[in-house]
């Protein structure tokens, strides 16, 4: 599903450029793209722009991105974790990729992504659960 809005590469970028300068016409409204980088996904994340966020597991240090989860559950936003940064750089024609943000998806794709976006949200654990262990009894 990511692939379809990968960014697009230096090569493609040149020749569209070039399209546009020989024939003259305005830049189009911007393109519908996966978004990546640490700092620019936790802006997206904070401004509630982003709709689903995909995490690395095996981020070194592990600590660039910990507390991206739980931004996630405070603002709302469905999140997951995904094997490998190596899979994540090659959606966004990078070596490696931390996680990744899609904003924004095409009219076509938007019962694809709620479809996606209920499959995470009901395998991962709610709040309530993850606040109830301990049973709250005190001896």
């Amino acid at each position: 599903f990511l692939a379809n809005y990968a960014p697009e590469t230096k090569a493609q970028k040149a020749e569209r450029r070039q399209r546009q300068a020989e024939s003259g016409e305005q830049a189009a409204s911007k393109p519908l793209q996966v978004k990546f980088g640490l700092n620019h996904v936790t802006k997206l994340v904070e401004d509630k722009k982003a709709k689903l966020v995909v995490i690395a597991h095996n981020v070194d240090p592990i600590e660039l991105v910990i507390w991206l989860p739980a931004l996630c559950r405070k603002m709302q936003v469905s999140y997951c974790i995904i094997k490998g940064k190596e899979r994540l750089g090659a959606v966004v024609h990078q070596k490696t990729a931390t996680c990744l943000a899609l904003t924004e998806v095409r009219e076509a794709d938007k019962p694809e992504l709620a479809r996606l976006i209920e499959a995470i949200q009901t395998s991962a654990v709610d709040d309530k659960t993850r606040n109830s262990w301990g049973d709250g009894i005190m001896s």
